[in-house]
């Protein structure tokens, strides 16, 4: 039994040290587009029928908040355009 422990503990070990990451976290599921947009609208404060107008508004809002020349970072800025940019991606194009 014990050595079944150690073969185990070295074979994580191994797995480690060889990918960078612990077997179980192979086990955790990646975040998917959907999640990445609820993100988005919650960053910007938005709804689910936002409009384009209104998703650039309220990025405009947030960016006048986390501003590098206001005490913001680079990091939040561009987070925020991503977040612009996934929701203005996400709309249906108008033709």
């Amino acid at each position: 039994m014990i050595r079944l422990l150690f073969f185990a503990a070295l074979a994580c070990l191994a797995c480690k040290l060889v990918t960078g990451r612990w077997p179980w976290d192979f086990l955790k599921a990646r975040p998917t587009r959907a999640q990445a947009v609820f993100h988005a609208r919650k960053l910007l404060g938005v709804g689910a029928g936002a409009s384009r107008e209104e998703i650039q508004a309220a990025h405009r809002r947030i960016i006048t908040l986390i501003h590098p020349d206001r005490g913001g970072s680079t990091a939040q800025v561009h987070e925020a355009n991503v977040a612009r940019d996934l929701l203005l991606d996400d709309l249906p194009h108008e033709s």
